[in-house]
């Protein structure tokens, strides 16, 4: 019956819905005048075939009212708007003669005058208008426009003949039409011969020896793009060997038809001429052949106040380089020398002109460098100089936070932080950062009055190498300084107070990363040790409350003093209740003892279900080392960021625990009573991890975008562990995961969030989204996110949570939802609600549908896009 009336309610607000809209919607043409056609379509047809290139299409002038599912919302609310909000007021004022004068006496002259400039009068209508759009009525001027844009296109594609019309086809909805766009493209033309005109020997020669990359060729049908890309193609070329000073307007073609052929034969000849460089003076322009230029000098100037000229500047030479400074130079010379990429005699390359620019940066010790490249008179070499500002040696920050969490009701941080650059003259940098928390928490586990209540406190040191440091040996020939390689060692601490367990930890990182190109990137941690202590394992049932009551559920059925007097001292009464409840820690501990030593008799699903919160209050109240070192493969073609037909791979595989294996074969370890080998009476985690990540764009049309994601991660533990640490492990939920449920609250498998923070260690994860445009900065999506966790190798026995085969693919949940995301420009806020579409935590012929409504919804606010 409950199920029935949701559904019923969820129907009744659709229909409402629906029924607002369909009123709306005769809203329509308002602003759409007599003789006006309000344009609500546009087609183009190529020889009789309909046009479905976003690039054609983005040649029409005039677009349609944008909508919403097929509702102009910003139509309609520019319809809302008063036409003329003053003169309507106006009119208002004075069509009953006592008005004007009885708001006088009530208000003032001056406030009657403000009233009429009021945002309820004027500023409404102002910014409905703003926020909406006026419609947009068929204009043939801008149709005829377009068919000029269209045949120039298709002109540019080789089809010089074709022909243009469009039409204007009423509908039988009254005053509406949509507008037809029409080419008879004719025959195309095609390129039958191929000649060259080079001015200068040099850039001839050259030519000569890259001309098989063209992409014009004979045969091929005319495209101007083809033509455009092959200048391209050519000054780069040019550019990258020797020809500094190449200039891309000295490519032109001449193309012309041939005459002797037929008429109709559509054969182009082409010549491509390549004029000398030209200087423009003051009265005149000259001149001259292009040469391949070797350099000469190289001169690296490390304070830019102080040029060649100056006495009081100093230099050295370091290979093929003069590196001038002031007073005392603060930069080994070799860190300099291996981020420039200019060698002595080697020719002009404008890539390395690029990698030089972006290893400086990179090094992060300088400003943004200048780089010049001046020829010695009239030989056929260059000088080098290449300008440089150090960025100071320290600087100090800090930042302020206020937050807010599952965890405090309000929390407060602060971040002191020092940086030291080129700490040892080798462009190293080394950061100190602190952090200093407080927060207050309404956690009755707490014993403290106080308002902030918890506390946390830590500090991070990391140390940013711009070279892949790795002693006794060089990596220089497989790593090469213009992947802009990076090694960076940190260590941090962090202690928490009246937080979960009270948790202290230790992290020490040494890594590398390094980008061979725009497309891929590499990243190596070679060691990632992580240490955690529990201080406070007592509070355990104080902070995971689900496994407390499922203990204490089990507990009540032997709370009867007359037959297990035993059992008694584990019980208390709290207040008025007169439910006895088990006392934390000491009858929780108690209880569970007699249960696993088979003191008190129980059943099996009552051992099983003791037993299970037993394995878990072990499991993350012990220790955690882990040792561990992974590698991260990162793939992304996105060329810019407005670019949104792209694609992005990420694999990660990550191991830990092998190495201590290996030498406790050497060096005997001290083991535990489970016989787990300890490092400082700690067991040490043994396992194996990989992640597979895959998101996918398509630009469905020029503001709507169709995003994809899948993802699959599995973790096994062997060896040392039959586990994997809780930091390890995957949960579901949440604002970038599957959103129709909160963080930790869905799965493993069919389980219905039996635990406080739920986690397994197999997961799969696929994430569909259709982002929309609604009003100026204001997005809408629609989405769908599958996925769950289950356990898989490990030492849960709950069959409900392991993973057994293509079987357990039945419990992957779905959610459904729409949201709303506002562009600030630097970032996006933003917020979506999520419909609990497919549930496997239900019986299985109550999974669709049955929690899809609004009191089982779940709001995720998040910032930036979830993927």
């Amino acid at each position: 019956m409950i199920t029935s009336l949701r559904i019923t309610n969820t129907c009744a607000k659709i229909s409402l819905l629906f029924l607002v809209v369909v009123i709306n919607s005769c809203n329509t043409l308002k602003r759409v005048g007599e003789n006006e056609l309000l344009l609500t379509e546009n087609t183009i047809f190529a020889d009789g075939e309909e046009v479905k290139d976003e690039a054609i299409e983005s040649l029409i002038l005039q677009e349609p009212n944008t909508t919403i599912l097929g509702y102009p919302l910003r139509l309609n609310l520019y319809n809302l708007a008063k036409k003329n909000p003053d003169s309507s007021y106006q009119a208002w004022l004075y069509r009953k003669e006592k008005r004007e004068p009885r708001l006088v006496r009530l208000l003032s002259k001056k406030q009657v005058d403000r009233l009429g400039e009021s945002f309820l009068v004027t500023g409404l209508s102002d910014w409905l208008k703003n926020i909406g759009e006026a419609p947009v009525v068929i204009d043939t001027t801008k149709a005829r426009r377009t068919l000029e844009r269209l045949s120039a296109y298709y002109g540019s594609k080789g089809y010089f003949n074709n022909n243009t019309t469009f039409d204007v086809d009423s509908l039988s909805k009254k005053k509406r039409a949509k507008v037809d766009y029409k080419v008879e493209l004719g025959k195309p033309f095609f390129i039958d011969t191929l000649s060259h005109e080079i001015a200068s020997k040099a850039i001839d020669s050259l030519y000569q020896l890259n001309n098989e990359l063209s992409f014009v060729k004979q045969g091929d049908q005319f495209d101007l793009t083809q033509f455009s890309r092959e200048r391209e193609r050519l000054s780069s070329t040019f550019r990258n060997s020797g020809v500094y000073n190449f200039q891309e307007s000295s490519i032109s073609y001449d193309i012309a038809t041939d005459t002797t052929k037929v008429a109709d034969d559509q054969q182009m000849n082409i010549e491509l001429n390549i004029d000398n460089f030209k200087r423009r003076g003051d009265t005149a322009v000259t001149s001259s052949e292009y040469k391949v230029y070797r350099f000469d000098k190289i001169n690296i100037y490390t304070d830019y106040l102080y040029d060649e000229s100056d006495s009081e500047q100093k230099f050295i030479s370091y290979g093929d380089y003069n590196i001038f400074y002031h007073d005392k130079l603060r930069f080994k010379p070799k860190t300099l020398a291996n981020a420039v990429f200019f060698k002595k005699d080697s020719i002009y390359r404008d890539i390395d002109r690029t990698r030089t620019y972006r290893q400086i940066t990179n090094l992060g010790v300088f400003k943004y460098p200048t780089i010049t490249s001046e020829p010695n008179g009239d030989s056929n070499t260059l000088d080098a100089n290449i300008y440089l500002a150090a960025r100071p040696k320290y600087s100090l920050g800090t930042s302020f936070e206020i937050t807010r969490s599952n965890i405090q009701q309000v929390g407060l941080a602060l971040s002191p932080s020092l940086q030291a650059r080129n700490l040892f003259g080798g462009a190293e940098n080394l950061s100190l950062a602190g952090r200093l928390s407080i927060g207050s928490s309404n956690d009755p586990s707490i014993i403290d009055n106080r308002f902030f209540n918890i506390q946390e406190y830590g500090a991070d040191l990391n140390l940013d190498i711009p070279r892949i440091w790795f002693p006794f040996f060089n990596t220089n020939s497989i790593i090469p300084s213009y992947t802009l390689p990076r090694t960076r060692i940190s260590l941090g601490t962090s202690f928490q107070k009246n937080i979960g367990l009270d948790k202290q930890a230790f992290n020490s990182v040494l890594s590398y990363n390094w980008v061979p190109s725009d497309f891929i990137k590499h990243n190596v941690e070679l060691i990632n040790l992580q240490f955690v202590r529990n201080v406070n394992i007592d509070r355990f049932f104080n902070v995971y409350r689900n496994s407390y009551e499922q203990l204490d559920e089990v507990a009540d059925l032997f709370d009867n003093a007359n037959l297990y007097p035993e059992l008694e001292p584990f019980f208390e009464t709290v207040g008025t209740s007169t439910d006895p409840r088990l006392i934390i820690p000491s009858g929780t501990t108690g209880f569970t003892q007699a249960v696993l030593n088979n003191e008190i008799t129980t059943t099996a699903a009552q051992l099983q279900t003791v037993s299970r919160i037993e394995e878990r209050r072990d499991r993350l109240t012990e220790n955690n080392l882990i040792f561990a070192s992974n590698y991260t493969l990162n793939l992304n073609n996105r060329e810019t960021i407005t670019d949104n037909t792209f694609y992005q791979f990420r694999f990660k595989v990550e191991s830990a625990g092998n190495l201590l294996s290996a030498i406790s074969e050497i060096i005997p370890f001290e083991e535990n009573e489970n016989e787990d080998r300890l490092i400082f009476g700690v067991p040490y985690s043994q396992y194996i991890k990989t992640e597979f990540d895959y998101v996918k764009y398509w630009n469905v049309s020029r503001d709507n975008v169709l995003a994809l994601r899948t993802f699959f991660g599995i973790a096994i533990p062997y060896g040392n562990s039959n586990n994997i640490p809780f930091v390890r492990s995957y949960f579901a939920g949440g604002a970038n995961d599957i959103r129709a449920w909160s963080p930790y609250s869905l799965g493993p498998g069919s389980t219905d969030a039996i635990n406080d923070f739920n986690e397994a260690n197999l997961k799969i994860g696929v994430n569909l989204e259709y982002r929309f445009p609604l009003i100026g900065d204001l997005k809408g999506a629609l989405f769908a996110d599958a996925g769950n966790i289950w356990n898989v190798f490990d030492n849960v026995e709950d069959p409900a949570a392991t993973f057994t085969g293509f079987k357990s693919l039945e419990d992957i949940a779905l959610g459904t939802g729409f949201g709303l995301r506002y562009d600030f420009t630097y970032f996006v806020l933003r917020a979506d609600l999520g419909f609990k579409t497919y549930n496997p935590a239900n019986e299985i012929s109550q999974r669709w549908f049955t929690d899809f409504d609004f009191s089982n919804a779940v709001l995720q606010i998040g910032i930036n896009y979830p993927f």
